[in-house]
Protein backbone atom coordinates (compact mmCIF):
# COMPACT_ATOMS: atom_id res chain seq x y z
CA UNK A 1 0.00 0.00 0.00
CA UNK A 2 1.48 3.74 -1.18
CA UNK A 3 1.38 6.57 0.88
CA UNK A 4 -0.60 8.65 -1.52
CA UNK A 5 -3.45 7.70 -3.91
CA UNK A 6 -1.33 7.04 -7.01
CA UNK A 7 -3.25 4.32 -8.49
CA UNK A 8 -6.59 5.09 -10.84
CA UNK A 9 -8.98 3.31 -11.94
CA UNK A 10 -11.16 3.93 -14.95
CA UNK A 11 -14.16 2.03 -15.98
CA UNK A 12 -16.42 2.95 -18.74
CA UNK A 13 -20.01 3.09 -17.99
CA UNK A 14 -22.12 0.43 -19.53
CA UNK A 15 -19.63 0.62 -22.19
CA UNK A 16 -21.25 -1.33 -24.65
CA UNK A 17 -24.66 -0.10 -24.29
CA UNK A 18 -23.44 3.08 -23.84
CA UNK A 19 -21.43 3.35 -27.31
CA UNK A 20 -24.50 2.38 -28.94
CA UNK A 21 -26.67 5.00 -27.99
CA UNK A 22 -23.81 7.28 -28.68
CA UNK A 23 -23.93 6.08 -31.99
CA UNK A 24 -27.74 5.93 -32.38
CA UNK A 25 -29.13 9.01 -31.53
CA UNK A 26 -32.80 7.33 -31.17
CA UNK A 27 -31.87 5.33 -28.16
CA UNK A 28 -30.08 7.72 -26.26
CA UNK A 29 -32.20 7.74 -23.08
CA UNK A 30 -34.06 4.40 -23.17
CA UNK A 31 -33.17 0.86 -22.72
CA UNK A 32 -30.61 -0.87 -24.79
CA UNK A 33 -29.32 -4.16 -23.97
CA UNK A 34 -26.54 -5.63 -25.66
CA UNK A 35 -25.37 -9.18 -25.44
CA UNK A 36 -27.12 -12.47 -27.39
CA UNK A 37 -30.56 -12.22 -28.95
CA UNK A 38 -31.49 -15.32 -29.28
CA UNK A 39 -33.28 -17.10 -26.90
CA UNK A 40 -30.73 -19.04 -25.84
CA UNK A 41 -28.36 -15.81 -25.82
CA UNK A 42 -26.86 -13.93 -22.22
CA UNK A 43 -26.73 -9.79 -21.46
CA UNK A 44 -23.18 -9.07 -21.77
CA UNK A 45 -24.08 -4.96 -21.21
CA UNK A 46 -27.09 -3.35 -20.11
CA UNK A 47 -27.79 0.76 -20.10
CA UNK A 48 -28.95 2.45 -16.89
CA UNK A 49 -31.72 2.58 -18.60
CA UNK A 50 -32.49 -1.33 -18.68
CA UNK A 51 -30.91 -1.51 -14.93
CA UNK A 52 -33.95 0.09 -13.53
CA UNK A 53 -36.07 -2.88 -14.46
CA UNK A 54 -33.62 -5.49 -13.00
CA UNK A 55 -31.61 -6.20 -16.24
CA UNK A 56 -28.00 -7.03 -15.78
CA UNK A 57 -24.89 -8.35 -17.30
CA UNK A 58 -25.33 -12.28 -17.39
CA UNK A 59 -28.82 -12.87 -17.22
CA UNK A 60 -30.47 -14.54 -19.67
CA UNK A 61 -31.55 -12.83 -22.81
CA UNK A 62 -35.12 -14.10 -22.42
CA UNK A 63 -35.29 -13.21 -18.34
CA UNK A 64 -33.77 -9.84 -19.50
CA UNK A 65 -36.87 -9.48 -22.21
CA UNK A 66 -39.52 -10.41 -19.75
CA UNK A 67 -38.20 -7.76 -17.20
CA UNK A 68 -38.16 -4.77 -19.99
CA UNK A 69 -39.55 -6.23 -22.69
CA UNK A 70 -39.53 -2.38 -24.57
CA UNK A 71 -35.60 -2.70 -24.58
CA UNK A 72 -33.57 -2.29 -27.50
CA UNK A 73 -32.06 -5.59 -27.79
CA UNK A 74 -28.89 -5.48 -30.08
CA UNK A 75 -26.18 -7.87 -30.74
CA UNK A 76 -22.44 -6.38 -30.21
CA UNK A 77 -20.58 -4.26 -32.53
CA UNK A 78 -16.89 -5.11 -31.96
CA UNK A 79 -15.11 -2.83 -34.43
CA UNK A 80 -16.86 0.34 -32.30
CA UNK A 81 -15.88 -0.87 -29.23
CA UNK A 82 -12.10 -1.46 -30.23
CA UNK A 83 -12.30 1.95 -31.87
CA UNK A 84 -13.72 3.92 -28.38
CA UNK A 85 -11.76 1.74 -26.20
CA UNK A 86 -8.54 2.70 -28.35
CA UNK A 87 -8.90 6.87 -28.07
CA UNK A 88 -9.64 6.04 -23.86
CA UNK A 89 -6.24 3.48 -23.73
CA UNK A 90 -4.34 6.18 -25.93
CA UNK A 91 -5.31 8.85 -23.58
CA UNK A 92 -4.23 6.74 -20.70
CA UNK A 93 -1.13 5.50 -22.02
CA UNK A 94 0.07 9.58 -22.88
CA UNK A 95 -0.18 10.83 -19.11
CA UNK A 96 1.49 7.32 -17.91
CA UNK A 97 3.80 4.64 -19.48
CA UNK A 98 2.20 2.14 -16.89
CA UNK A 99 -1.45 1.48 -18.12
CA UNK A 100 -2.86 -2.05 -17.10
CA UNK A 101 -5.93 -2.71 -19.73
CA UNK A 102 -7.82 -5.00 -17.53
CA UNK A 103 -10.79 -4.73 -20.10
CA UNK A 104 -11.69 -2.80 -23.08
CA UNK A 105 -13.92 -0.95 -20.81
CA UNK A 106 -11.06 -0.33 -17.74
CA UNK A 107 -7.67 0.09 -16.60
CA UNK A 108 -5.63 0.95 -13.85
CA UNK A 109 -2.54 3.70 -14.15
CA UNK A 110 0.14 4.53 -12.42
CA UNK A 111 0.22 8.15 -11.22
CA UNK A 112 3.75 8.20 -9.93
CA UNK A 113 5.45 8.27 -13.13
CA UNK A 114 2.62 10.15 -14.43
CA UNK A 115 3.88 14.22 -15.24
CA UNK A 116 2.38 16.05 -11.83
CA UNK A 117 3.65 18.11 -9.88
CA UNK A 118 2.92 16.16 -7.01
CA UNK A 119 0.47 13.23 -5.80
CA UNK A 120 -1.65 14.93 -2.97
CA UNK A 121 -4.95 14.31 -3.10
CA UNK A 122 -6.01 17.93 -4.27
CA UNK A 123 -3.85 17.31 -7.08
CA UNK A 124 -4.60 13.51 -7.92
CA UNK A 125 -8.48 14.73 -7.86
CA UNK A 126 -8.04 17.67 -10.03
CA UNK A 127 -6.28 15.64 -12.46
CA UNK A 128 -9.06 12.79 -12.36
CA UNK A 129 -11.71 15.70 -13.28
CA UNK A 130 -9.52 16.06 -16.28
CA UNK A 131 -9.47 12.79 -17.37
CA UNK A 132 -12.74 12.23 -17.05
CA UNK A 133 -13.54 15.35 -19.16
CA UNK A 134 -11.38 14.53 -22.02
CA UNK A 135 -12.41 11.36 -22.13
CA UNK A 136 -16.04 12.46 -22.93
CA UNK A 137 -14.53 14.77 -25.04
CA UNK A 138 -12.74 12.60 -27.57
CA UNK A 139 -15.31 9.77 -27.47
CA UNK A 140 -17.89 11.95 -28.62
CA UNK A 141 -19.69 12.14 -24.67
CA UNK A 142 -19.06 8.82 -23.51
CA UNK A 143 -18.66 9.27 -19.67
CA UNK A 144 -16.21 7.29 -17.39
CA UNK A 145 -16.29 6.44 -13.33
CA UNK A 146 -12.76 6.77 -11.34
CA UNK A 147 -11.39 5.89 -8.45
CA UNK A 148 -8.03 6.84 -7.08
CA UNK A 149 -6.49 4.92 -3.85
CA UNK A 150 -3.15 3.89 -2.66
CA UNK A 151 -3.70 0.35 -4.21
CA UNK A 152 -5.10 -1.25 -7.29
CA UNK A 153 -7.58 -2.69 -4.52
CA UNK A 154 -8.87 0.17 -3.12
CA UNK A 155 -8.83 1.99 -6.80
CA UNK A 156 -11.14 -0.34 -8.04
CA UNK A 157 -13.37 -0.49 -5.05
CA UNK A 158 -13.46 3.73 -4.85
CA UNK A 159 -14.54 3.53 -9.26
CA UNK A 160 -17.80 1.66 -8.05
CA UNK A 161 -18.83 3.51 -5.53
CA UNK A 162 -20.09 6.80 -7.54
CA UNK A 163 -21.45 5.67 -10.75
CA UNK A 164 -22.41 6.01 -13.48
CA UNK A 165 -19.90 9.43 -14.10
CA UNK A 166 -18.45 9.68 -10.80
CA UNK A 167 -15.00 10.00 -9.31
CA UNK A 168 -14.19 9.06 -6.06
CA UNK A 169 -11.14 9.60 -4.16
CA UNK A 170 -9.83 7.35 -0.76
CA UNK A 171 -7.25 9.77 0.96
CA UNK A 172 -4.39 7.58 2.49
CA UNK A 173 -5.48 6.79 6.01
CA UNK A 174 -8.79 5.98 5.45
CA UNK A 175 -8.82 2.57 3.74
CA UNK A 176 -10.45 0.32 6.47
CA UNK A 177 -12.72 2.62 7.36
CA UNK A 178 -14.26 2.73 4.25
CA UNK A 179 -14.10 -0.80 3.86
CA UNK A 180 -15.61 -2.53 6.82
CA UNK A 181 -18.81 -1.57 6.39
CA UNK A 182 -19.26 -3.10 2.91
CA UNK A 183 -19.95 -6.79 2.34
CA UNK A 184 -17.44 -9.19 2.09
CA UNK A 185 -17.95 -9.54 -1.52
CA UNK A 186 -16.34 -6.70 -2.66
CA UNK A 187 -12.87 -8.37 -1.94
CA UNK A 188 -12.32 -10.00 -5.26
CA UNK A 189 -12.79 -13.24 -5.02
CA UNK A 190 -15.57 -14.15 -2.80
CA UNK A 191 -18.21 -15.27 -5.15
CA UNK A 192 -21.44 -17.20 -4.11
CA UNK A 193 -19.98 -19.94 -2.86
CA UNK A 194 -17.05 -18.03 -0.73
CA UNK A 195 -19.99 -15.57 0.63
CA UNK A 196 -21.90 -18.83 1.75
CA UNK A 197 -19.28 -20.56 2.96
CA UNK A 198 -18.13 -17.19 4.83
CA UNK A 199 -21.56 -16.75 6.30
CA UNK A 200 -21.57 -19.66 7.65
CA UNK A 201 -18.87 -18.73 9.83
CA UNK A 202 -20.44 -15.53 10.42
CA UNK A 203 -18.81 -13.60 8.27
CA UNK A 204 -21.08 -10.79 6.28
CA UNK A 205 -18.95 -7.91 6.25
CA UNK A 206 -15.57 -6.64 5.77
CA UNK A 207 -15.33 -5.53 9.52
CA UNK A 208 -16.77 -9.41 10.14
CA UNK A 209 -13.45 -10.57 7.73
CA UNK A 210 -11.09 -8.08 9.75
CA UNK A 211 -11.97 -10.14 13.09
CA UNK A 212 -10.94 -12.93 11.83
CA UNK A 213 -7.23 -14.61 12.16
CA UNK A 214 -5.34 -15.55 9.41
CA UNK A 215 -5.78 -19.19 10.79
CA UNK A 216 -9.58 -19.06 10.33
CA UNK A 217 -9.76 -18.08 7.70
CA UNK A 218 -7.36 -20.73 5.76
CA UNK A 219 -9.24 -23.03 7.48
CA UNK A 220 -12.73 -21.62 5.95
CA UNK A 221 -11.65 -21.27 2.57
CA UNK A 222 -8.11 -22.68 2.23
CA UNK A 223 -4.37 -21.41 2.58
CA UNK A 224 -4.11 -19.22 -0.71
CA UNK A 225 -7.70 -17.75 -0.81
CA UNK A 226 -8.00 -17.32 3.32
CA UNK A 227 -4.19 -15.99 3.00
CA UNK A 228 -5.38 -13.04 0.07
CA UNK A 229 -8.66 -12.19 2.27
CA UNK A 230 -6.97 -11.72 5.50
CA UNK A 231 -4.65 -9.24 3.91
CA UNK A 232 -7.59 -7.47 1.84
CA UNK A 233 -9.53 -7.11 4.83
CA UNK A 234 -6.95 -4.76 5.63
CA UNK A 235 -6.45 -2.93 3.07
CA UNK A 236 -2.99 -4.70 2.28
CA UNK A 237 -2.29 -4.81 -1.42
CA UNK A 238 1.23 -4.14 -2.87
CA UNK A 239 0.28 -5.39 -6.58
CA UNK A 240 2.08 -3.26 -8.99
CA UNK A 241 0.50 -1.74 -12.28
CA UNK A 242 1.63 -4.22 -14.77
CA UNK A 243 1.63 -2.52 -18.40
CA UNK A 244 1.73 -5.84 -19.91
CA UNK A 245 0.58 -8.50 -18.57
CA UNK A 246 0.66 -12.28 -19.70
CA UNK A 247 -2.36 -14.34 -20.65
CA UNK A 248 -3.70 -16.79 -18.17
CA UNK A 249 -5.41 -19.49 -19.75
CA UNK A 250 -6.89 -20.15 -23.59
CA UNK A 251 -10.26 -21.47 -23.95
CA UNK A 252 -12.77 -22.49 -26.31
CA UNK A 253 -16.75 -22.77 -25.56
CA UNK A 254 -19.95 -23.29 -27.30
CA UNK A 255 -23.54 -22.47 -26.59
CA UNK A 256 -26.42 -24.82 -28.83
CA UNK A 257 -29.50 -24.75 -29.39
CA UNK A 258 -31.05 -27.70 -27.90
CA UNK A 259 -29.80 -28.96 -24.85
CA UNK A 260 -27.03 -31.84 -25.46
CA UNK A 261 -27.91 -35.33 -23.19
CA UNK A 262 -25.45 -37.74 -25.38
CA UNK A 263 -22.41 -38.23 -24.07
CA UNK A 264 -21.06 -39.42 -27.32
CA UNK A 265 -22.12 -35.88 -28.89
CA UNK A 266 -20.69 -34.29 -26.12
CA UNK A 267 -17.65 -36.11 -26.58
CA UNK A 268 -17.14 -34.74 -29.92
CA UNK A 269 -17.85 -31.37 -29.56
CA UNK A 270 -15.01 -31.38 -26.65
CA UNK A 271 -12.58 -32.89 -28.98
CA UNK A 272 -13.46 -30.27 -31.51
CA UNK A 273 -12.75 -27.55 -28.93
CA UNK A 274 -9.52 -29.06 -27.97
CA UNK A 275 -8.76 -29.10 -31.98
CA UNK A 276 -9.44 -25.61 -31.57
CA UNK A 277 -7.64 -24.39 -28.22
CA UNK A 278 -4.70 -26.00 -29.47
CA UNK A 279 -4.11 -24.66 -32.22
CA UNK A 280 -4.77 -21.39 -30.53
CA UNK A 281 -1.39 -22.52 -28.45
CA UNK A 282 0.95 -23.34 -31.33
CA UNK A 283 -0.61 -20.07 -33.08
CA UNK A 284 1.12 -17.83 -29.60
CA UNK A 285 3.71 -20.69 -28.94
CA UNK A 286 1.89 -21.27 -25.90
CA UNK A 287 1.62 -24.88 -23.84
CA UNK A 288 -0.30 -25.25 -20.86
CA UNK A 289 -0.40 -27.95 -17.74
CA UNK A 290 -3.86 -27.35 -16.39
CA UNK A 291 -6.77 -28.34 -19.11
CA UNK A 292 -10.14 -27.48 -17.83
CA UNK A 293 -13.88 -28.33 -18.79
CA UNK A 294 -16.51 -25.91 -18.35
CA UNK A 295 -20.34 -27.41 -18.13
CA UNK A 296 -23.60 -25.14 -18.07
CA UNK A 297 -26.88 -26.94 -17.19
CA UNK A 298 -29.96 -26.49 -18.91
CA UNK A 299 -30.74 -24.27 -15.45
CA UNK A 300 -27.50 -22.00 -15.67
CA UNK A 301 -25.41 -24.04 -13.24
CA UNK A 302 -21.82 -24.14 -14.47
CA UNK A 303 -19.46 -26.68 -13.65
CA UNK A 304 -15.87 -26.66 -14.16
CA UNK A 305 -13.40 -30.03 -14.11
CA UNK A 306 -9.86 -29.82 -14.13
CA UNK A 307 -6.63 -31.72 -14.18
CA UNK A 308 -2.69 -30.91 -14.44
CA UNK A 309 -0.42 -33.23 -16.50
CA UNK A 310 3.23 -33.31 -15.49
CA UNK A 311 4.33 -31.56 -18.06
CA UNK A 312 3.08 -28.60 -20.16
CA UNK A 313 1.01 -29.60 -23.86
CA UNK A 314 -0.11 -28.24 -27.19
CA UNK A 315 -1.25 -31.02 -28.55
CA UNK A 316 -5.12 -31.59 -30.23
CA UNK A 317 -4.69 -35.43 -28.52
CA UNK A 318 -3.59 -34.68 -24.96
CA UNK A 319 -6.18 -32.08 -24.35
CA UNK A 320 -8.80 -33.63 -25.84
CA UNK A 321 -8.25 -37.29 -24.20
CA UNK A 322 -8.09 -35.40 -20.76
CA UNK A 323 -11.17 -33.44 -21.45
CA UNK A 324 -13.54 -36.15 -22.48
CA UNK A 325 -12.04 -38.00 -19.00
CA UNK A 326 -13.37 -34.87 -17.21
CA UNK A 327 -16.71 -35.55 -18.74
CA UNK A 328 -16.71 -38.79 -17.90
CA UNK A 329 -15.60 -38.04 -14.33
CA UNK A 330 -18.36 -35.39 -14.25
CA UNK A 331 -21.08 -37.94 -15.74
CA UNK A 332 -20.16 -40.13 -12.95
CA UNK A 333 -20.37 -37.74 -10.79
CA UNK A 334 -23.58 -35.07 -11.07
CA UNK A 335 -27.10 -35.35 -12.84
CA UNK A 336 -26.48 -34.32 -16.37
CA UNK A 337 -30.07 -35.63 -17.16
CA UNK A 338 -31.42 -32.36 -17.54
CA UNK A 339 -29.53 -31.66 -20.46
CA UNK A 340 -26.05 -29.04 -21.23
CA UNK A 341 -26.47 -26.08 -22.56
CA UNK A 342 -22.56 -24.75 -23.03
CA UNK A 343 -19.82 -26.84 -23.47
CA UNK A 344 -15.83 -25.50 -23.01
CA UNK A 345 -12.20 -26.52 -22.90
CA UNK A 346 -9.54 -24.33 -21.78
CA UNK A 347 -5.74 -25.09 -20.94
CA UNK A 348 -4.27 -22.82 -18.54
CA UNK A 349 -0.71 -22.94 -16.95
CA UNK A 350 0.74 -21.39 -19.67
CA UNK A 351 4.47 -21.92 -20.91
CA UNK A 352 5.97 -20.92 -23.64
CA UNK A 353 7.91 -24.49 -24.58
CA UNK A 354 6.36 -28.24 -24.53
CA UNK A 355 8.46 -30.87 -22.80
CA UNK A 356 8.19 -33.07 -24.94
CA UNK A 357 10.28 -31.16 -27.25
CA UNK A 358 13.53 -32.09 -24.85
CA UNK A 359 13.42 -35.65 -25.97
CA UNK A 360 12.94 -34.90 -29.85
CA UNK A 361 9.28 -35.38 -30.20
CA UNK A 362 5.76 -33.63 -29.12
CA UNK A 363 3.11 -36.57 -28.88
CA UNK A 364 2.58 -39.58 -30.62
CA UNK A 365 0.82 -39.92 -33.72
CA UNK A 366 -2.57 -38.05 -32.94
CA UNK A 367 -5.61 -39.95 -32.11
CA UNK A 368 -8.48 -40.28 -34.75
CA UNK A 369 -11.69 -38.11 -33.86
CA UNK A 370 -14.82 -40.51 -33.09
CA UNK A 371 -17.31 -39.67 -35.89
CA UNK A 372 -19.83 -37.89 -33.92
CA UNK A 373 -22.55 -36.06 -35.87
CA UNK A 374 -22.00 -32.79 -33.98
CA UNK A 375 -25.31 -30.64 -33.75
CA UNK A 376 -24.93 -28.04 -36.82
CA UNK A 377 -25.55 -24.50 -35.02
CA UNK A 378 -27.70 -22.08 -36.87
CA UNK A 379 -25.68 -19.52 -38.71
CA UNK A 380 -25.97 -16.14 -37.41
CA UNK A 381 -28.40 -14.09 -39.33
CA UNK A 382 -27.91 -11.98 -42.15
CA UNK A 383 -29.34 -8.97 -40.42
CA UNK A 384 -28.77 -9.18 -36.91
CA UNK A 385 -29.91 -6.36 -34.73
CA UNK A 386 -27.41 -3.15 -34.55
CA UNK A 387 -25.69 -4.32 -37.30
CA UNK A 388 -24.19 -1.14 -39.54
CA UNK A 389 -25.45 -0.73 -42.68
CA UNK A 390 -25.51 1.22 -45.57
CA UNK A 391 -27.95 1.75 -48.60
CA UNK A 392 -26.54 2.99 -51.81
CA UNK A 393 -29.74 6.24 -51.72
CA UNK A 394 -30.78 6.29 -47.89
CA UNK A 395 -26.54 6.34 -46.80
CA UNK A 396 -25.83 4.84 -43.62
CA UNK A 397 -27.97 3.34 -40.42
CA UNK A 398 -28.71 0.46 -38.26
CA UNK A 399 -31.08 -2.81 -38.29
CA UNK A 400 -33.53 -2.13 -36.25
CA UNK A 401 -35.16 -5.65 -36.80
CA UNK A 402 -35.55 -8.24 -39.22
CA UNK A 403 -37.70 -11.80 -40.36
CA UNK A 404 -39.89 -12.85 -42.60
CA UNK A 405 -37.26 -11.67 -45.50
CA UNK A 406 -37.35 -8.44 -44.39
CA UNK A 407 -35.10 -6.46 -42.89
CA UNK A 408 -36.21 -2.77 -41.07
CA UNK A 409 -33.29 -0.30 -40.97
CA UNK A 410 -33.53 3.17 -38.85
CA UNK A 411 -31.10 5.30 -40.95
CA UNK A 412 -29.21 7.71 -38.49
CA UNK A 413 -25.53 8.00 -37.28
CA UNK A 414 -23.83 9.29 -34.15
CA UNK A 415 -23.52 12.70 -35.93
CA UNK A 416 -26.86 13.08 -37.36
CA UNK A 417 -30.35 13.41 -35.69
CA UNK A 418 -33.00 10.58 -35.02
CA UNK A 419 -33.91 9.23 -38.52
CA UNK A 420 -36.43 7.83 -40.45
CA UNK A 421 -36.87 3.68 -40.80
CA UNK A 422 -37.54 1.99 -43.55
CA UNK A 423 -38.01 -1.76 -44.68
CA UNK A 424 -36.22 -3.41 -47.66
CA UNK A 425 -36.35 -6.90 -48.99
CA UNK A 426 -33.66 -8.73 -46.88
CA UNK A 427 -32.05 -9.78 -50.45
CA UNK A 428 -32.11 -5.86 -51.36
CA UNK A 429 -28.84 -5.36 -53.79
CA UNK A 430 -28.78 -1.66 -52.30
CA UNK A 431 -28.38 -2.69 -48.75
CA UNK A 432 -24.94 -3.90 -47.75
CA UNK A 433 -23.34 -4.24 -44.38
CA UNK A 434 -20.85 -1.37 -43.27
CA UNK A 435 -17.32 -1.62 -41.63
CA UNK A 436 -15.67 0.73 -41.19
CA UNK A 437 -11.99 0.80 -43.33
CA UNK A 438 -9.11 -0.81 -42.43
CA UNK A 439 -6.64 1.68 -40.24
CA UNK A 440 -3.44 2.57 -41.99
CA UNK A 441 -1.67 0.24 -39.24
CA UNK A 442 -3.54 -2.31 -37.51
CA UNK A 443 -2.95 -2.97 -34.04
CA UNK A 444 -2.67 -7.14 -34.26
CA UNK A 445 -2.90 -7.55 -38.40
CA UNK A 446 -2.20 -11.20 -37.37
CA UNK A 447 -5.41 -11.61 -35.29
CA UNK A 448 -8.29 -9.82 -36.98
CA UNK A 449 -11.56 -9.65 -35.25
CA UNK A 450 -13.30 -12.69 -35.35
CA UNK A 451 -17.46 -12.68 -36.75
CA UNK A 452 -19.88 -12.58 -34.67
CA UNK A 453 -21.63 -16.15 -34.54
CA UNK A 454 -22.97 -19.08 -31.90
CA UNK A 455 -20.51 -21.94 -32.58
CA UNK A 456 -18.05 -21.28 -30.19
CA UNK A 457 -15.56 -17.90 -28.59
CA UNK A 458 -12.06 -17.98 -28.54
CA UNK A 459 -11.43 -16.19 -25.18
CA UNK A 460 -8.58 -15.72 -22.90
CA UNK A 461 -9.42 -16.05 -19.06
CA UNK A 462 -8.02 -16.60 -15.71
CA UNK A 463 -6.94 -19.80 -14.52
CA UNK A 464 -10.16 -21.39 -13.80
CA UNK A 465 -11.28 -21.29 -17.37
CA UNK A 466 -14.71 -19.98 -16.39
CA UNK A 467 -14.82 -17.00 -18.73
CA UNK A 468 -18.41 -16.34 -19.24
CA UNK A 469 -19.90 -12.62 -20.67
CA UNK A 470 -18.36 -10.58 -18.42
CA UNK A 471 -15.13 -11.48 -20.38
CA UNK A 472 -15.29 -7.89 -21.75
CA UNK A 473 -15.73 -6.07 -18.87
CA UNK A 474 -13.56 -8.54 -16.42
CA UNK A 475 -12.78 -6.90 -12.91
CA UNK A 476 -9.20 -7.60 -11.30
CA UNK A 477 -10.40 -10.41 -9.13
CA UNK A 478 -9.99 -14.41 -9.39
CA UNK A 479 -13.20 -15.45 -8.32
CA UNK A 480 -14.47 -19.06 -6.99
CA UNK A 481 -17.53 -19.38 -8.56
CA UNK A 482 -17.17 -18.27 -12.23
CA UNK A 483 -15.76 -14.78 -11.93
CA UNK A 484 -13.67 -13.90 -14.31
CA UNK A 485 -9.85 -12.67 -13.30
CA UNK A 486 -7.44 -10.66 -14.74
CA UNK A 487 -7.48 -11.18 -18.56
CA UNK A 488 -4.95 -10.85 -20.90
CA UNK A 489 -5.39 -11.24 -24.63
CA UNK A 490 -4.41 -14.01 -27.14
CA UNK A 491 -6.55 -12.83 -29.72
CA UNK A 492 -10.10 -11.20 -29.54
CA UNK A 493 -13.12 -12.41 -28.44
CA UNK A 494 -15.20 -13.25 -30.69
CA UNK A 495 -18.91 -12.33 -29.77
CA UNK A 496 -20.97 -10.40 -27.33
CA UNK A 497 -23.22 -12.94 -25.32
CA UNK A 498 -23.93 -16.02 -26.07
CA UNK A 499 -25.79 -15.73 -29.21
CA UNK A 500 -27.43 -18.97 -30.68
CA UNK A 501 -28.52 -16.35 -33.79
CA UNK A 502 -31.89 -17.83 -33.11
CA UNK A 503 -33.88 -14.91 -32.97
CA UNK A 504 -35.72 -12.61 -35.76
CA UNK A 505 -34.43 -9.33 -34.32
CA UNK A 506 -34.01 -6.97 -31.52
CA UNK A 507 -36.35 -4.34 -31.44
CA UNK A 508 -40.35 -3.68 -32.41
CA UNK A 509 -41.09 -1.35 -35.54
CA UNK A 510 -42.78 1.44 -34.49
CA UNK A 511 -46.41 1.79 -34.84
CA UNK A 512 -46.35 3.13 -38.52
CA UNK A 513 -42.83 1.01 -39.72
CA UNK A 514 -43.65 -1.54 -42.62
CA UNK A 515 -41.12 -3.75 -40.83
CA UNK A 516 -41.78 -6.70 -38.55
CA UNK A 517 -42.33 -7.15 -34.80
CA UNK A 518 -39.93 -8.73 -32.44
Amino acid sequence: MRAQASVLHLDLDAFFASVEQRDKPSLRGKPVVVGGVGGRGVVSTASYEARVFGVHSAMSTREARSRCPHAAFLTGRFHAYREASGVVMGLLRAVSPLVEPLSLDEAFVDLERADLPDLETPTVTAFAQRLRREVSAATGGLTASVGLGTSKFIAKVASDLDKPDGLTVVAPGTEQELLRPMKATVIPGVGPATAERLRRAGIVTVADLEAVSAEELVRIVGRSHGTGLWHLARALDDRPVVAEREAKSVSVEGTYDTDLTDRRLMEGLLTRQAGEVAARLVKHGLSGRTITIKVRLHDFTTVNRSSTLPSPTDTAGTIARVARSLLGDLLASADLSGGVRLLGVGVSGLADWVQEDLFGGTDAEPEPEVPVDLPTMRRRETWPPGLDVEHDEMGRGWVWGSGRGVVTVRFETAETPAGPVRSYAADDPQLHAWLPPEPADPADPADPAEPVGPAARDTVTDADGSTDVAAQSAADSTGDDGEVGEVGEVGEVGEVGEDTGDDAGGLSAPPDAPGPRA
